[in-house]
């Protein structure tokens, strides 16, 4: 209680100091701030109610997302048309840091930096050329890694811009330089052209070995945990009778975990981007975290980071709830496994769908229910895990296409800060506290067009994903599970 309580005061202090940061900039800083306020009223209603055991019809919850997202869809337009008519000073020119750079630096040695390498006086002319007024006015030209930083203010919507420049680059130099253009310290737009060699790096042998051999103990573990879920252990006796009982559920927890990556596969291939292998997290409580997947090239722009990292949690999670679905419609069976009633009130949205099948069946004590319903909500939880938003997890990629790199890094430290306060009462929050902490933190690198935001339609669906994502993690306090029939 007192954790939730923190957690709503911080939300609403957010609120109060978005406000005041925005109202220097007028209407369109009010509007602003009307979008960040509607995309966290559900938030704050819906979970803030339900930790405190107030009962929310299931009717009303949905309308208050949809209206949510309608208004956020609504309060984008207006923002876009009140920029294109406000009359607002050019930004000045600025030689700020840009995270392209911050990026980069974290991969660059010191041998590396003191090469200082600079271009050749044909290609800088060349450069200096695809400016234009009617653009991008550059100011200064500034060496860095083989390309250089051109220090500006831009003079157009960014996108077009973006795409303009481009295109001029490659007529006056094909196939030699690529074009960014990111935000430097102060948030204002700036162009960075570095030679194509620059690449992130990407995954080499060793890396390649450690995917291989972790996919096999993470099969290792989705065998021992489904074992343990029937009652007996394979690490004890791994008899071929017993093995072959555990392979089937084993089989669809690691399934689970592969669609999620095939999701993320089949939307990079979209994009013709490259991804490192997936590095599978082992768990002896789920069977599996999921996979680590490295981005290894430049993405066009903010919208095919959202579309990777949704595509991923779209696939899995759709699969989960289907898989959850099928077995609540098969139970209660004389065939099943013996749990708990107590067991769905773990989730708010797994204990909700379970009363809208088994009714009465969970006032009682147990309850055997298909395996299924076991296997959707482990693949529910790992989802979830996944979308919350810090680092290179799928939610941390949504909210860095979304709001930001700088809006990703914070969430990054707030959900550390979270899981470190929850894991005082579940050893498992530490664990992937840990995993974040020591494998995920950082951000993914810019795009080309860091810039330009992804659609209204896209921030909608990420609003819904990590509504879904706090609804499976957050259990029914006791009044709620009560009120609803759940546990004996």
């Amino acid at each position: 209680m007192i954790i939730t309580a923190g957690l709503l005061a911080g939300a609403i202090a957010l609120l109060g100091w978005g406000l005041y940061r925005n109202l220097p900039y007028g209407k369109l800083g009010i509007v602003a701030w009307l979008q960040t306020l509607v995309l966290m009223l559900p938030w704050l209603v819906v979970f803030g109610s339900l930790s405190f055991g107030i009962v929310i019809n299931f009717a009303a919850v949905l309308f208050g997302l949809v209206f949510s997202i309608v208004a956020y869809v609504a309060l984008g337009r207006w923002l876009r048309s009140l920029a294109a008519t406000a009359e607002l000073p050019l930004p000045p020119a600025s030689s700020g840091r840009t995270e392209l750079e911050q990026a980069s630096a974290e991969q660059t040695t010191p041998a590396q930096a003191a090469e200082k390498p600079t271009l050749p006086a044909e290609d800088l002319q060349a450069i200096q050329s695809i400016f234009s007024v009617d653009t991008y006015f550059a100011t200064d030209y500034i060496p860095y890694k083989g390309g250089i930083i051109c220090p500006g203010n831009l003079r157009g919507e960014a996108q077009a811009v973006h795409q303009q420049l481009t295109e001029r680059l490659q007529a006056a130099l094909p196939d030699r330089y690529r074009l960014f253009m990111v935000p430097n310290s102060e948030g204002k737009p700036m162009v960075v052209i570095l030679p194509l060699t620059t690449e992130p790096i990407r995954s080499g042998t060793l890396q390649k070995l450690a995917a291989i051999f972790l996919a096999v103990a993470t099969f290792g573990t989705c065998l021992e945990t489904s074992a343990i879920l029937q009652g007996f252990s394979l690490l004890g006796n791994p008899t071929p009778g017993l093995f072959q009982r555990s392979l089937p559920f084993a089989l669809g927890l690691f399934g689970i975990a592969a669609v999620r990556e095939l999701g993320h596969w089949f939307m990079a291939k979209r994009y013709q981007a490259r991804l490192g292998p997936p590095i599978f997290l082992p768990a002896w409580q789920l069977g599996t975290f999921g996979a680590i997947t490295r981005i290894e090239s430049f993405l066009a722009n903010r919208s095919q980071l959202f579309d990777i990292g949704a595509a991923g949690a779209i696939a899995a999670g759709s699969l989960s709830l289907l898989l959850l679905g099928i077995g609540l419609v098969l139970s209660p069976t004389t065939q099943g496994w013996e749990v708990p009633t107590l067991f769905f009130q773990g989730s708010i949205l797994v204990g909700t769908i379970a009363k809208l099948f088994l009714g009465q069946q969970l006032q009682s004590e147990m309850v055997i229910v298909h395996p299924l319903v076991i296997l959707g909500w482990l693949g529910l939880i790992m989802t979830a895990l996944n979308l919350m938003p810090a680092g290179q997890l799928d939610g941390g990629r949504i909210v860095q296409a979304i709001y930001g790199t700088k809006t990703a890094k914070r969430l990054t430290i707030i959900n550390l800060v979270v899981l470190g306060l929850v894991a005082i009462v579940n050893p498992l929050a530490l664990y992937w506290a840990l995993v974040i902490l020591l494998l995920q933190r950082g951000v993914d690198q810019p795009s080309l067009n860091e810039i330009t935001e992804p659609d209204d339609t896209r921030a909608g669906l990420g609003l819904l994903l990590l509504f879904l994502m706090a609804a499976t993690l957050i259990p029914m306090a006791p009044g709620l599970a009560g009120r609803l029939g759940i546990g004996g």
